[in-house]
Parts: C-alpha cells; sequence; structure tokens
C-alpha cells in the first residue's frame, strides 16, 4: 500500500477517466468519508442483510446491487430495521450501489447518523468491479521510487540508471529523436502488479515528460515531439546501468549468463553499458532492447553462438583448420 493512508474521500477525488472512471458520488453519510481503506477488495452484503454476520468481511466495501437493493425494499416493506442496525454498528468503510440505485431514507439516514459513507454509481455491478479492483490494485501495490530515466524502446520498458551526469538524459534524448519514446526522466516511480509485473511512471505526472539537458535547461518532451514521444507508464522489462568506463574492470563480451537485478522481489534483466567517448549509446540500447525481444520468444544470441563454437569443435573442423596454418616463417 502506499505511504499514505488511502480514504473513502480519496477514492472519490480519483482523476479517472474514460474506461477507467468509477463514476462515484456520495449520497449520505459524508462524516465518514475520512475512513481508510485497509482492504482492496469487494464484498457483496446480502447473506448479513438477512441476519447472518459470522464471518462478515466488514473491512471491504461493500456492493450493492441489484439483488441487494431489492431485499432492502423488502426489509423497508416489512419494517424489518434489526437487521439494517447490525450493519451500520460495523466500521464499514463505504456501500456503493450500482446502476444509479438510490436506498430508502430510512437506509440513508441511518448512514447519515452512522457516519457511514454511501455511494452511487451509474455503472452495473460487474464492471464496477473490474474498475475498483484495478484502481486497488495500482494504489496498494508496493511501490518505490528511484533516480533515473525510462524509456520504450522498440515495444520494450527500459529503465536507465546510473550515477547523476553519466548521460541518461542525453541518451533518452538521442532515442526520442530516433523514434523512441519516453515515459518519465529524474524520478520514477515503481509499482509491483500481481507480484511478478514491475510498471514504472513519472512519480509527479505535472513534470514526468520534462526533461533537464545541463547546459540547455528545461524541456518539454511532449511540445516538442509531439504526444506520440511519450506514454504515461510501461512494464520495466530491462534495467540497463550506464556507468563511466573503468579499464581495471573485465565488462562481459559475450552475455552467456543472463544477469537480474531485484526490484521490488520482482528479478528484472539487468546488463551494465560502460560509458566512453566514441560509443554510440542509443544504438547500443537499441541492440540490447530488440536481443530482448528475442529472448522473449526463445532465442538467445550468445547461447547459441556459444553451442556452434562447441559444435565446431566438436567436428574436429577446428583442429583441421590449427594444423593446417603453420607458421610460414
Amino acid at each position: 500500500m502506499s505511504e499514505k493512508e488511502f480514504t473513502i474521500l480519496d477514492l472519490l477525488n480519483l482523476d479517472l477517466k474514460g474506461h477507467n472512471s468509477l463514476e462515484l458520488r456520495c449520497i449520505a453519510g459524508r462524516r465518514g468519508l475520512t475512513r481508510i481503506l485497509t482492504v482492496p477488495d469487494v464484498n457483496r452484503p446480502g447473506l448479513a442483510l438477512s441476519g447472518f454476520y459470522e464471518s462478515f468481511a466488514y473491512t471491504r466495501v461493500q456492493l450493492f446491487g441489484r439483488s441487494e437493493y431489492a431485499y432492502l425494499k423488502k426489509l423497508d416493506a416489512e419494517n424489518r430495521v434489526e437487521s439494517l442496525k447490525t450493519y451500520f454498528s460495523y466500521e464499514l468503510p463505504c456501500s456503493v450501489f450500482t446502476r444509479s440505485l438510490t436506498p430508502d431514507e430510512r437506509f440513508l439516514a441511518m448512514a447519515d447518523e452512522s457516519g457511514s459513507p454511501i455511494l452511487q454509481t451509474s455503472l452495473e455491478s460487474t464492471e464496477f468491479t473490474i474498475r475498483l479492483l484495478r484502481v486497488f490494485s495500482d494504489i496498494f501495490a508496493p511501490k518505490k521510487t528511484l533516480h533515473g530515466v525510462l524509456v520504450e524502446v522498440f515495444g520494450v520498458g527500459i529503465l536507465l540508471i546510473g550515477d547523476s551526469g553519466v548521460g541518461k538524459s542525453e541518451t533518452a534524448l538521442e532515442l526520442i529523436e530516433r523514434g523512441h519514446r519516453l515515459v518519465a526522466d529524474d524520478t520514477i516511480e515503481i509499482h509491483c502488479i500481481n507480484g511478478n509485473s514491475l510498471v514504472g511512471k513519472g512519480a509527479n505526472i505535472l513534470i514526468s515528460h520534462h526533461m533537464e539537458i545541463r547546459g540547455l535547461g528545461i524541456i518539454n518532451i511532449s511540445q516538442m515531439y509531439g504526444v506520440g514521444a511519450i506514454r504515461e507508464q510501461k512494464e520495466i522489462q530491462l534495467v540497463i546501468k550506464l556507468e563511466v568506463w573503468d579499464d581495471n574492470k573485465i565488462y562481459d563480451r559475450i552475455g552467456v549468463d543472463t544477469r537480474t537485478t531485484d526490484l521490488l522481489g520482482v528479478k528484472v534483466p539487468y546488463t551494465e553499458i560502460p560509458v566512453r567517448p566514441g560509443r554510440n549509446l542509443p544504438i547500443i540500447i537499441e541492440a540490447a532492447a530488440m536481443n530482448e525481444r528475442l529472448k522473449s520468444m526463445g532465442h538467445y544470441s550468445a547461447r547459441e553462438f556459444n553451442q556452434n563454437i562447441l559444435k565446431w569443435i566438436e567436428s574436429g573442423e577446428a583442429q583441421a583448420s590449427y594444423y593446417s596454418n603453420e607458421d610460414i616463417y
């Protein structure tokens, strides 16, 4: 879950558009809008309303569809209020009525008295549940913030990391010039989705598509290169560390062994690219992205090269070639 506690008011204030919109509004119990959501799930309270409150999942969002709404009307017609009093005696985060269904005045009055928020949406129950759980998966997902640049190269999400001044932003700018896309520069917020997928985006959406280029200043990528040069978020599929070339360090020249780094418990392919004058980093990163796509399709260039070398040696051709090239001096 995020460091900041997430309340019902936060849920109402989410800026969600299109197929992500929850279309929520509060119709009663506004005093309880500061109640904190602790369990990212939904419960249908029909069994509880019938009087069976054992194992009642009251910490979840309570969802009222047509069936629950019809049962409430029956309770009202029969003047049975004890079950409703028991319902509102729990510290419910909120109750949501789908299809723009509106409960009776008695139900709303009890909600106001107990400070239990009653929300309403025009969405039908299944669609609302799907959208709400999708929102919860993002809000309650483990997350961390780190310094780097996140770009999309040939459809592969690449996180560029390294010491300040090593050239991450300049490299990303050249990649954008070559037709690739920027997700965020400088501060990246990473979410772990479903325990096995990492999604990165700018920690501040208002400035995430701006870049700081030393000697030039702040530039707006979307204005300079168009909206096709940016995207809001992207799955992180490769981490590349840019580091100043160290003559005393032995760098991988074959790439047979797959290296990974741990981010929020997820292993992500990882590689180091040494930086020095004359190296064309954007082309190298493009090659790394295409190589990662090949790996995802089961083609490992380094391993295939190694296997071909072993076959060549075992065939005897290498030995024959060696003995046929005698020293002519």
